[in-house]
């Protein structure tokens, strides 16, 4: 496997970048332009950035904000946020952003992956999945931006990555929500779980706490890249000293 990906998430809402618990009771965590030159300057290996309330309010994000955002980076970076046509899609793209990152679009009509697949090429196309645990099996949610439009959207977990797989995707991103926000670790069982039935790059979200986490859900879930929002924006860790202390356990890194 290539060197691991550390990404950090940055949940934008009104040009803010917040973060709550279990996608509930977000709170404001600075400046987006602002955390993404500190994490660029740190060493991330790429920059996701969520328009949370994009999907829930119907609209798709701003890409004026995107053209912004690419002239600060001279690192990959993700957006995502109401894409819900390969036009839009394209849109991020032609203003800057190396990939695009569908969710809750995609659970509505799941054609749109392979239509964007084929026009802008798979290695563009991310598939956010959040997914919960409900009478003994996970199911993806939709809506997750917002607390009062979250809803289970009737398919389980395993069976939606592997359809979103199969339709083009490039990557898949499970954030596990029961985790999200809890600083006790990953779901390293049910990302070891999508990891056997993907073919594709697994990105692990939800539960970081410590650099140990990190470690973890390299070894137990082998995924490509591990993505964390909170303790990176409180500088409870920082990036060159995480990527240090994988290096000095044996996990491939850039530095």
């Amino acid at each position: 496997m290539t060197a691991r990906r550390i990404i950090p998430c940055l949940d934008v809402k009104d040009g803010r970048v917040v973060k709550g618990v279990r996608f509930e009771g977000h709170v404001d965590m600075g400046d987006a332009s602002e955390l993404a030159a500190r994490y660029r300057d740190q060493g991330a290996d790429e920059l996701v950035f969520y328009d949370i309330t994009a999907s829930p309010e119907g609209r798709t994000l701003d890409y004026g904000w995107v053209r912004d955002i690419a002239r600060l980076l001279d690192i990959p970076f993700c957006v995502a946020g109401g894409i819900r046509s390969v036009d839009q899609a394209a849109a991020c793209l032609d203003n800057g952003a190396d990939k695009v990152s569908i969710n809750s679009p995609a659970l509505e009509r799941p054609e749109l992956i392979t239509e964007m697949a084929e026009r802008l090429g798979s290695q563009c196309v991310v598939v956010g999945v959040d997914s919960r645990r409900e009478d003994g099996d996970h199911v993806v949610h939709k809506y997750t931006g917002d607390p009062d439009a979250r809803r289970a959207a009737g398919r389980r977990t395993m069976d939606w990555i592997v359809e979103a797989q199969e339709r083009g995707a490039g990557e898949i991103v499970l954030n596990c929500i029961d985790q999200d926000g809890m600083r006790k670790g990953y779901d390293t069982a049910q990302l070891s779980d999508a990891r056997s039935r993907l073919t594709i790059p697994l990105v692990a979200s939800g539960g970081a706490g410590s650099v140990s986490d990190f470690l973890d859900v390299f070894d137990r879930a082998n995924v490509s890249g591990a993505l964390a929002a909170s303790v990176f924006h409180s500088g409870a860790i920082a990036v060159p000293d995480l990527k240090a202390f994988l290096a000095g356990a044996g996990v491939e890194v850039r530095q």
